[in-house]
């Protein structure tokens, strides 16, 4: 499916994976988990992909269905990111100890059984992958 990097069609996008999740019967706590991971790539997406153009763009959110696994790539044209490349943040530390940022790539990265980036003909690719 093919949406605008736009926070406004986050909750079409959420809807469009929850929909391929409960055609495989998943359970509700990967349902859940999957939502809250898609939540945070595409919200930054929607943020920094094209934020330097200041004109938006596209962004494609791909599903693979597999017996109790879901694939979902995400990819933009913007500029590029390695959210995978900076280290996790120190969540020993309290909150006004941490340096900004990195939260939202290091709890999809605990949720999910897989997750991996890309750089292929101009374009982000991130790939998440969950099983139950």
């Amino acid at each position: 499916m093919r949406f605008d990097a736009k926070v406004e069609e986050l909750d079409n996008v959420i809807a469009y994976i929850e929909g391929e999740l409960e055609k495989l019967n998943a359970p509700t706590k990967v349902i859940m988990q999957m939502a809250v991971a898609v939540e945070e790539i595409f919200v930054n997406i929607a943020h920094y992909a094209y934020a330097e153009d200041n004109i938006g763009g596209p962004a494609e959110v791909s599903v693979i269905l597999h017996d109790n696994m879901i694939d979902v790539i995400f990819e933009d044209e913007g500029v590029e990111f390695d959210p995978l490349a900076k280290a996790d943040p120190d969540v020993s530390l309290e909150a006004d100890d941490r340096q900004i940022g990195g939260l939202g790539i290091f709890m999809v990265k605990k949720s999910m059984d897989s997750v991996e980036y890309r750089r292929d003909g101009g374009k982000n690719i991130l790939t998440i992958k969950k099983s139950w």
